[in-house]
């Protein structure tokens, strides 16, 4: 059955642009805990233009063979490169990779899938452009990508899907569509105000498989003449709640421009260390352990990171009163460090380069945190920000995690009326035992949270199905909605069908 597919994917694309057999192990989840043969794709189509992925979707209309898209396969965690089906194509969009136009004037580019965060700071900075970019904790990602699973980076523009204005889309039928300004031909405002004229389409293309987006512009800000980057250490677990309704206010009225990123000692650990180093141990680091480990590090038992922008003068008012926060938490320590906006990566301490726009790779690291065969996945609720509900979380997804054996590696993202709770869930591969246990935990940490009255806002491949039954109000009718548009916009339902739980 797979020959005439391959054959006319071949024909499409040339067979360089062709991955089968063994060429397409790096499409599967680099990651995957439990059955190896899961999640495992037919063939890997790298199309490089838009004519060629419109003939990679005819072919895939003919024949009937369902599709998963990729920006550039890096959702380490969650998947990866991976379909949810296997046996389906896998539509790698690495070489769509074209900087399409950087506006400095107005603090825009355009961008096409394939175009990394890593590519985007380089470009930035070998042409001169005054802009402050967002960026993730991994920079080897796509800006589209990232933006489309509705991720998040750290400096003051860190909502990368609230960033994103103006999306070419291709349907599964081929059609090409502009979203906002950009249905009109030829706008000169269509990365400049999102909404266009009627309904906004735009947010119906994220976390969904609707459609593939050709190309995006993303917002972004002139660099600051001052960034000021802050590392708050909270010297007792307990702190957790202070820290939060302390750090909240700050967010909300602008003090503070950036999501405070706030983890703890363990996971704040696993990019400067090693669990063997601190506990040789069976099962989770005893608290004796975790606190040597924060002591012999320099470490608070809880670290919120965060940065201040503008000029010398706003960045000293701004600071002065997060270090009124700070008097107010017993022992706290505020560790700080001043930078000109267009600090260079080799001249900026490498833990605060998220906060200064600059990627990198470093948080690689974490996923080694256990030894072995290194991987992860990250458990990441919503939560009201608010000091009840955080210790609420806190207390509910560690004590989980360590009933299962596992060491609590997390925090909490703050980004202003709400937090992402976050958990990297650190594992060897090649530990069975392991990878069974982490299977095990996340599908009971879903279930608990959802009794809780919290649920995930994204996940790994294998859960999509189970968060998308927790949100099931009225009888699932978001989802039923969405269902009723998928058969809509692909009745054939080859485009990345049963992503967040959607199926046609």
């Amino acid at each position: 059955m797979s020959d005439p597919i391959i054959q006319a994917l071949q024909a499409a694309l040339g067979a360089e642009y062709l991955r089968i057999n063994e060429d397409t192990a790096a499409h599967r989840d680099p990651y995957l805990f439990g059955d190896g043969s899961r999640f495992a794709p037919l063939a890997v189509a790298m199309p490089s233009s838009v004519p060629e992925l419109q003939a990679v979707l005819a072919v895939a209309r003919e024949h009937r063979v369902p599709l998963w898209t990729v920006s550039t396969g890096k959702n380490l965690g969650y998947g990866g490169a991976a379909p949810r089906i296997s046996g389906s194509v896998v539509v790698d969009l690495q070489r769509m990779n074209r900087i399409i136009e950087v506006n400095e004037e107005l603090g825009y580019a355009v961008v096409e899938p394939g175009v990394r965060f890593l590519d985007m700071y380089a470009h930035l900075q070998a042409h001169g452009h005054n802009l402050m970019m967002s960026v993730p904790d991994i920079g080897w990602g796509s800006l589209i990508g990232n933006s489309l699973e509705r991720g998040f980076g750290y400096t003051a523009m860190w909502d990368h899907a609230a960033s994103q204005c103006g999306l070419e889309v291709m349907l599964a039928d081929g059609r090409l569509v502009r979203t906002g300004m950009g249905a009109k031909t030829d706008s000169t405002t269509w990365h400049l105000y999102k909404g266009g004229f009627g309904p906004s389409l735009d947010g119906l293309l994220q976390q969904s498989n609707f459609g593939i987006v050709t190309r995006m512009g993303v917002s972004m800000l002139p660099r600051p003449e001052t960034a000021v980057i802050c590392m708050l250490k909270a010297k007792h677990v307990s702190d957790l709640g202070a820290l939060i309704d302390g750090l909240r206010p700050l967010v909300l009225n602008g003090t503070i421009q950036s999501n405070p990123v706030i983890g703890n000692a363990t996971v704040t650990a696993s990019v400067m260390s090693n669990r063997a180093t601190w506990w040789q141990g069976e099962g989770a680091m005893p608290e004796s352990a975790v606190q040597a480990m924060a002591d012999g590090l320099g470490l608070g038992r809880w670290n919120a990171r965060f940065g201040l922008y503008g000029d010398a003068t706003i960045c000293a008012a701004r600071l002065a009163v997060v270090r009124k926060i700070v008097d107010q938490i017993a022992g706290a320590e505020l560790v700080v460090r001043e930078y000109p906006g267009d600090v260079s990566a080799k001249d900026a301490h490498p833990a605060d380069h998220a906060q200064l726009g600059i990627p990198g790779l470093a948080l690689l690291r974490m996923a080694e945190w256990r030894g072995g065969a290194p991987a992860h996945t990250d458990f990441s609720l919503v939560c009201p920000a608010t000091a009840q509900d955080a210790q609420r979380q806190h207390q509910f997804i560690q004590s989980s995690i360590e009933k299962s054996g596992f060491d609590y590696a997390g925090g909490f993202v703050l980004q202003g009326r709400y937090a992402i709770a976050l958990a990297l869930l650190a594992f060897d591969r090649s530990n069975l035992t392991q990878s069974q246990g982490v299977q095990e935990l996340f599908e009971r940490l879903i279930t608990e949270a959802s009794a809780m009255g919290y649920a995930p806002y994204r996940a790994h491949l294998a859960f999509m199905d189970q968060i998308s039954e927790q949100y099931d109000f009225n009888q699932h009718a978001m989802r039923d909605v969405a269902q009723t548009l998928k058969r809509a916009l692909d009745p054939l339902g080859i485009l990345s069908p049963g992503k967040q739980g959607i199926w046609s």
